[in-house]
């Protein structure tokens, strides 16, 4: 996932244009006197305690299954970065959860079909999204093809968040990112909202006991996979999902910046 060039964090823009040599929170008398902060002014201070206090707490992920059947998330960090939740749980149906994670975290989220798991030892299998195996991934990714949200959330030093849904390494169910409170009208909202398995080709189909679980990419299917370029499917899907990568460097549309301290992930969502 590639990051766009970013503008410098807003405290600091703030700062460098204020008068030279002089207070960036300018004061104001009133007609008694007394003195008070511009509004203006007090919206900035106020803002910038909010993201410093963001950015000291790190940042909330919402999970949120609105799937008519349970879900299994799975968390991948990228190298270097925690899986939290140990990487995977299960989300029954309506359920939800909140994920803390740090500051300049990145990894993937996924969502798990199908499963059946030994609750002692946490080990058995799912349809789709698979990660060894295991109930908790602890570090492994899942198996193609699986719908993923990717993220990178911001540092003290890089404010923004960046944030996609991709379609890259197939499709294995519907789900959205957006941001829940703060912002502003800029965030966008990454997605893939439809099921793309009802309109996926025969030969990107992925079956189960006859049931269409998965779509592939053409990156992973043999007829197709040398060249992994834009395919008429990739196209295809870009119509149905705007708001995703269906194809490898698709940034312009797909990629969102944002900044604010809670988003959430839903399996499943309403459109």
């Amino acid at each position: 996932m590639a990051k766009k060039k970013e503008p410098h964090p807003p405290c600091l823009l703030y700062r460098s244009r204020s008068d030279r040599g002089k207070s960036a929170i300018r004061e104001g008398k009133s007609r008694n006197g007394s003195t008070f902060l511009n509004p203006m002014h007090t919206f900035f201070i106020f803002f910038c305690i909010l993201l410093s206090l963001s950015l000291t707490d790190g940042t909330e992920i919402i999970i949120a299954n609105n799937c008519k059947e349970g879900v299994w998330p799975g968390i991948l960090g990228n190298r270097g970065q925690p899986s939290p939740k140990d990487g995977g749980f299960y989300l029954g149906s309506g359920e939800e959860t909140v994920v803390q994670v740090p500051k300049g975290w990145s990894g993937r989220i996924w969502g798990r079909q199908g499963c059946f798991f030994d609750q002692q030892r946490g080990k058995g299998w799912c349809e789709t999204g698979d990660c060894g195996g295991l109930l908790q991934c602890k570090g492994i990714g899942g198996v193609p093809p699986a719908t993923l949200v990717e993220m990178t959330l911001g540092t003290s030093q890089s404010w923004l968040h960046f944030y996609d849904v991709s379609l890259v390494d197939g499709f294995n169910l519907p789900v959205s990112m957006k941001a829940v409170d703060g912002g502003g009208s800029t965030c966008g909202v990454a997605a893939c909202e439809v099921n793309l398995n009802v309109y996926c080709p025969s030969a990107l189909v992925m079956e189960k006991n006859g049931k269409v679980v998965a779509c592939k990419t053409p990156c992973l299917a043999p007829q197709f996979s040398r060249t992994c370029n834009p395919t008429v499917f990739s196209r295809v899907f870009k119509t149905l999902c705007p708001r995703a990568y269906t194809y490898a460097y698709d940034d312009a549309a797909a990629l969102n910046t944002c900044f604010a301290p809670r988003y959430v992930v839903t399996f499943c969502p309403p459109h």
